[in-house]
């Protein structure tokens, strides 16, 4: 029988690449817990997970657009490296950047190029496959 919307739902899941590199889990800790149809999920994880029974299991591959969608080159940026705190002016780094409305989003350092960095606001898992071995804990 389907989950209905509004349940609470408990799943503990592994998120895998294409490469094979393991990118999230929370298997040894506490489930992660959502409500059903908020939103709060990838919408075709939260469809393959509506399916199970408490204690299934499933494997779930999503393409990008799917996932977190495509690359979008319009969100690469160049900034003046002075604008970002020092031990982020590398390639790789994390940052956490608020727009003008409060909201905050996670950008990466893409690139520095002497005193310019290129900065990513791209979701760090956009352009890639998901891979996600999903099993149902509870649902109340």
């Amino acid at each position: 029988m389907p989950i209905e919307d509004g349940s609470k739902v408990a799943i503990t899941y592994t998120l895998t690449l294409d490469d094979g590199t393991t990118a999230d889990s929370n298997v040894d800790g506490e489930p992660l817990v959502y409500e059903q149809g908020g939103g709060q999920i990838l919408p075709a994880l939260e469809a393959a997970v509506a399916k199970l029974e408490p204690g299934g299991e499933t494997k779930v591959s999503l393409g990008p657009e799917q996932g977190y969608g495509p690359v979008h080159q319009e969100a690469f940026h160049r900034v003046a490296a002075q604008e970002l705190p020092e031990d982020a002016r590398e390639a790789g780094a994390l940052l956490v950047a608020t727009d003008p409305s409060g909201r905050q989003q996670m950008i990466r350092v893409h690139e520095v190029d002497g005193d310019e960095v290129v900065i990513d606001a791209n979701h760090p898992l956009a352009g890639q496959a998901l891979h996600f071995d999903v099993k149902l804990e509870s649902v109340a």
